[in-house]
């Protein structure tokens, strides 16, 4: 769940129903609604956990850029959020990359931080205890 330009959003991945009665269901709500069904790839394993910060002035194109960047480095995105603050904006994501790829992906991101005029930072992440 995150803010984008001002409205609240969310990503609701679901299993049990077709997108059909699960677009009917959501059709008796007050809401911009889009429904679509997503098939697991086959392509898709556990990667290392990585943080993508990016911080700087606010514009278009910050998360396209980043996600962009993540996805030729064969990334996976599991979480990401995002935050304006007067003029500072701030991009948090969570990414899971194939072994060795780390450093391929810090070049790219510097490159795409260099022409967005933002910082950015790409660090291992800390695996959770439970």
């Amino acid at each position: 769940m995150t803010r984008l330009r001002g409205h609240f959003t969310m990503t609701l991945v679901c299993t049990g129903l077709t997108a059909e009665a699960a677009e009917g269901a959501l059709s008796t709500l007050d809401l911009l609604t889009t429904v679509q069904p997503v098939e697991p790839s086959p392509e898709a394993t556990a990667g290392e956990p990585w943080l993508v910060s990016v911080h700087g002035a606010d514009r278009l194109g910050i998360v396209a850029a980043v996600t962009r960047v993540v996805a030729a480095a064969d990334g996976n995105i599991t979480d990401l959020t995002t935050r304006l603050t007067g003029p500072l904006y701030v991009l948090v994501a969570e990414v899971e990359l194939p072994p060795g790829r780390s450093g391929e992906l810090a070049e790219q991101l510097a490159v795409a931080a260099a022409e967005l005029g933002v910082d950015v930072t790409l660090r291992r992440a800390e695996p959770e205890l439970l």
